[in-house]
């Protein structure tokens, strides 16, 4: 008798090998996601003090909000 298919052992160490993956991406990518908001709150800063320049620039005085 020949029979195609998978047994209940190698399904189960698929699933196993799936979780331990998923288990080790799953904090890089929220590590990743921290990061990338701290990078675009610095650019915003950047872009404060940028501003700021060119008002202080233009008024000789830095703006008061």
């Amino acid at each position: 008798m020949n029979r195609k298919g998978f047994t209940l052992i190698e399904l189960l160490i698929v699933v196993v090998i799936i979780g331990i993956l998923a288990a080790i991406a799953i904090p890089k990518f929220a590590n990743t996601k921290g990061k990338a908001y701290i990078a675009s709150m610095k650019s915003d800063l950047r872009n404060l003090v940028t501003a700021e320049e060119a008002y202080f620039a233009d008024s000789v005085k830095y703006s008061a909000n």
